[in-house]
């Protein structure tokens, strides 16, 4: 499968593409990187080198793509940070173009935004992009539990909360909705959980909280499961192989005791994951 993923990419450790395009190709699929900043490494570091690209440079890489007949066979495009509003302009313009070569083409957004802990962490100009222009075009989003709440104007605390809010989300534009980090009265302690819907049918999947936070792995989370999803595997399938992959790169990231997500040395777990969870339907 061709794929289209317009995300930042770091040299030094693994976010946005850098994170995203290893895991898709050792899945086999041919990906198309197109970076919106070429930076020395994220900016959770707090210091960081680097250019960002501006929207009409992604709109040009995009063109010459397409020039190539790139976009022809393209089935999913992937899009994650978005740094301004040029950007998702841009993002958008990619979609359309993908869309008028195969109108069976996926887009998979993941709403960036922020979380519970800190709040929205963007700026106001990205928050309207995304949640006013860009989620009502997406045919996947892969919001945490915070971001789906903020893009639907709601606070989800419970799980009949989430889904609701899910379903605001439907009602705007994307059908199929990964809620990657459920957190209710109902989730089991010292667990998490991640919530996939696609039309009226829900699962939910359990896992224990690893004691860490990695930078990339939700990047790594959606390139799994929006790719999975459009390659054909139902809803629990994606959902559930989604899940083992991510918890075996956690894992290992964490043995390591390193910072970064140890990506290339869990990359069996994209293939061939050994341990198992079981997703449960609730709708």
């Amino acid at each position: 499968m061709r794929i289209l993923s317009i995300q930042s990419a770091v040299a030094y450790g693994h976010v946005g593409n850098s994170a995203a395009v290893f895991p898709l190709q050792r899945l086999g699929h041919d990906v198309m990187p197109v970076n919106t900043v070429l930076f020395s490494n994220h900016t959770g570091y707090g210091a960081w080198r680097g250019p960002l690209v501006s929207g009409d440079d992604v709109r040009e890489i995009v063109t010459g793509i397409e020039e190539r007949g790139g976009l022809d066979d393209t089935a999913l495009v992937i899009s994650g940070y978005q740094g301004g509003s040029s950007i998702g302009d841009a993002i958008l313009d990619a979609v359309a173009k993908a869309r008028a070569k195969n109108p069976n083409v996926l887009y998979s957004c993941d709403p960036v935004l922020g979380n519970a802990t800190s709040g929205c962490f963007v700026s106001p100009e990205v928050q309207e992009l995304i949640r006013d222009r860009v989620i009502q075009h997406a045919d996947i989003i892969t919001p945490n539990q915070f971001e789906l709440g903020f893009v639907t104007n709601t606070d989800p605390k419970t799980l009949d909360e989430v889904l609701e809010s899910v379903k605001k989300a439907q009602e705007i534009g994307p059908k199929t909705v990964l809620v990657t980090s459920v957190s209710t009265p109902d989730t089991p302690k010292d667990s998490i959980q991640m919530l996939a819907v696609s039309g009226d049918e829900a699962w939910l999947i359990t896992t224990d909280r690893l004691p860490m936070k990695a930078n990339g792995s939700g990047d790594v989370t959606q390139a799994l499961f929006a790719s999975h999803f459009a390659s054909g595997k139902s809803l629990k399938e994606a959902l559930e192989v989604t899940t083992a992959s991510v918890y075996e790169l956690l894992k290992k990231t964490l043995d390591s005791g390193q910072r970064e997500l140890q990506l290339i040395e869990a990359q069996e777990s994209y293939v061939a994951p050994q341990v198992k969870f079981e997703a449960q339907r609730i709708k």
